[in-house]
């Protein structure tokens, strides 16, 4: 019998518990909204601010996109581009000024290509309208031309080339600050850690 160890375990979790445990003081700030927030349920990022430690999660599935996510950064960090670059802007709603930030996978200054990865268990319906939204709005922040959504599954690895499309950032913040939209998406509920004490939870309804 093969006695059990933790010794990879217990650095994987230093680090991806740790990291989210940095953000908890951010993630109370009522003055800053996520891009992630903007193609999400309004509620979710008012429960997010109250709750913040349910947030913290170490499934393996999330564990598996964060490694997947720094090797392909290392990859094109030596193709040029910069990696998880930070960006922000200010927009004012009924006399209040929030800070939107976001985080780029990864940007290519010369080219001013903007690249958004995702991981997912399955193939099926992709681009995904939210991940085409979050990497738009990356687009109009940078008032850059265009990005790649690339997609790894176990069975596929794809990119689509998005075009910028025109959008009003101060609406879709307002939607978020006056929580009107909850939620976005059918499935969200579902996988909502907050589900269990939302006002607006739905249960999906599964085809007959």
């Amino acid at each position: 019998m093969y006695k059990a160890a933790t010794v990879i375990t217990e650095a994987l979790y230093r680090r991806v518990v740790g990291e989210q445990v940095e953000k908890m003081s951010e993630l109370r700030n009522t003055d800053i909204i996520y891009v992630t927030d903007l193609v999400a349920c309004s509620h979710k990022y008012h429960l997010r601010r109250k709750y913040p430690e349910l947030t913290i999660s170490f499934e393996p599935s999330s564990v598996l996109g964060i490694l997947l996510h720094k090797g392909l950064e290392e990859v094109l960090m030596s193709e040029g581009y910069e990696v998880e670059k930070s960006i922000e802007t200010h927009v004012e709603i009924g006399g209040n000024r929030y800070i939107l930030k976001g985080r780029l996978d990864a940007y290519n200054p010369n080219t001013r290509l903007v690249v958004e990865v995702k991981s997912s268990r399955s193939s099926k319906d992709l681009p995904r309208e939210h991940h085409v939204e979050q990497l738009n709005i990356y687009l109009n922040m940078l008032n850059a031309e265009s990005g790649i959504l690339v997609y790894i599954t176990p069975d596929k690895i794809v990119e689509y080339s998005i075009p910028r499309e025109k959008i009003d950032l101060k609406n879709l913040v307002k939607n978020i600050v006056d929580d009107i939209i909850h939620p976005r998406y059918s499935w969200e509920c579902s996988y909502c850690i907050f589900k269990k004490m939302c006002t607006y939870y739905v249960e999906e309804q599964k085809p007959q």
